[in-house]
Parts: structure tokens; C-alpha cells; sequence
């Protein structure tokens, strides 16, 4: 996709690696730029089944480059203003899409944390569905290190995750977790000593499943978690409806009656 951020797809699960090892995958305009496009073409391939999102080196990412602060500071620039556009395509500015783009991607994407995970490295995690972390991977709500407070959706991703006094207490800090703790808090879903490799594998068991009802579970669960009984049950409804006797859950229903390995439809 560019030099900041490789993609392969392979039986329909795209392993999403951000490639700037030396400096620990920090975050910078090019890797901002990267990560949103990445997302964007994503979203529009039918046959994607899940997403593995990972860094190469010795961390998943360290966080925002250092060398792109005055950017932020100096809002007159043109560079500190390009972190606060907007589209009329999603409810994200440019900084906050990075992160955010992962929850518009219409199926499972799994985080594989490995190293560091500080700052917008957390909040890009913090966008996926999964986070599987390496026991002594050390992650860390770093923004009020350097005077400032999240700011790439992390406020919306970590209040739905972790108690609030919980979120306080880490953001108000910036105190710096283990991988063990993380999944103690519930930032995280579990450890793994290969975490790349298992939301490889993790990924492969959620492709073989019906990726109609995998992309609806999806759209579902995350609405649940803002809206009100009675939205919710009405739309858990409406998607079952679309669901019943369409060709893919008649397919998954028949192969398990005859024991075979399902053979799905990319959704419309």
C-alpha cells in the first residue's frame, strides 16, 4: 500500500503490517496517511474475511513520531491543520481516522501487540475488534506524557472496554502496563507468546465461517454497545431477517448436515 503500511491477502484474510521497524512503527504524516487508505480500500473488498493488523520489528508502534509534535503544537501550519480535517465520510478527523477506521472495516480485525503499544499505538489497537498481546508487550494511554489527552478515538474505544475510573486512572498517568495486566483491565482480550501468528490462525477460524453473519455480528455488537434496549433488539431482529434463508446460511446450515466444508458467496 506504501512504504509505511504493507498489506497481503491471502483466502481472505489480510495481514496489515505497519514497516517502519526503526523508528518502532511511529506514527507519522506518511504513516497516518497510510494506515487511513489502507483501511478505506479494506472496507470496499466483498471477498475480505477478517484483518490481522501488526508491526514489523520490535513493536507494534511506539506511538506518534516525535518530529510531527510541532505539527500538532503549531495549528496555523498547514501541517497542524491537515491532523484536524474532516470528511464527510466518516465522524473522524484525519488523526482520529487512523484508529477509527479499523471499526468501519465490516469485519472482524484482530491487533497483534507485540514491543510497545503507546499513545496512537494503543488507540490503533484500541480500534480493532481483538487484541491478542505478547505477555510482556507494554502498553501505556501516553498522551498526558507530553500534555496532551487522546485524541484518535481512543476516548471512544477505551470507555467501552475498561471501567471508567480505570480509564481515568490510566489516562491521568500514563503509567505503563504489561501485556498481562492489559487482558487483567480489559485492554486487552488475551496473551499470547505469538500473537501475530495466533490472530493468524484466529483469523483463518473466523474466515470459515459465514462472512455474512461474521460482517452482521460485527455491525451489530458494536451498535449494541451505544444503543438503547429497544434499538438494539429491533435491530437484532432486522439483521436476522436478512439473514434467514439467504444463499450463505443456507450453505452454512447444509455443510454442516452433510459434514463438509461450507463454500461461500463474497457478500454483495
Amino acid at each position: 500500500m506504501s512504504d509505511r503500511v504493507s498489506v497481503s491477502i491471502e483466502n481472505g484474510i489480510a495481514d496489515v503490517r505497519m514497516v517502519r521497524a526503526d523508528k518502532l512503527n511511529a506514527i507519522d504524516q506518511a504513516m497516518f496517511e497510510a494506515l487511513v487508505e489502507t483501511g478505506r480500500a479494506l472496507c470496499e473488498d466483498p471477498s475480505l474475511r477478517a484483518v490481522v493488523l501488526s508491526g514489523e520489528g520490535r513493536a507494534f508502534c511506539a506511538g506518534l513520531d516525535v518530529s510531527s509534535f510541532q505539527a500538532m503544537v503549531d495549528r496555523s501550519g498547514s501541517g497542524g491543520r491537515r491532523f484536524f480535517e474532516r470528511g464527510e465520510e466518516s465522524p473522524a478527523n484525519r488523526a482520529q481516522r487512523a484508529a477509527w477506521v479499523w471499526k468501519e472495516v465490516p469485519v472482524p480485525v484482530i491487533a497483534a501487540i507485540h514491543g510497545v503499544a503507546y499513545g496512537g499505538g494503543l488507540q490503533i489497537a484500541l480500534g480493532a475488534d481483538l487484541r491478542l498481546v505478547a505477555p510482556d508487550a507494554k502498553l501505556s494511554v501516553r498522551e498526558v506524557h507530553w500534555g496532551l489527552v487522546p485524541d484518535m478515538s481512543g476516548t471512544q474505544t477505551l470507555r467501552h472496554l475498561v471501567r471508567l475510573d480505570v480509564a481515568k486512572e490510566l489516562t491521568y498517568t500514563a503509567r505503563i502496563v504489561s501485556g498481562t495486566e492489559a487482558v487483567a483491565l480489559g485492554l486487552a482480550t488475551r496473551t499470547s507468546e505469538r500473537p501475530r501468528e495466533e490472530a493468524l490462525e484466529l483469523a483463518a477460524e473466523i474466515a470459515s465461517r459465514s462472512p455474512d453473519a461474521v460482517r452482521a455480528a460485527k455491525r451489530l455488537l458494536d451498535a449494541a454497545v451505544v444503543s438503547g434496549v429497544e434499538e438494539g433488539l429491533r435491530l437484532e431482529e432486522k439483521i436476522q431477517g436478512s439473514l434467514i434463508g439467504r444463499p450463505n446460511q443456507v450453505e452454512a446450515a447444509l455443510a454442516n448436515i452433510e459434514r463438509r466444508p461450507p463454500r461461500f458467496r463474497d457478500p454483495a
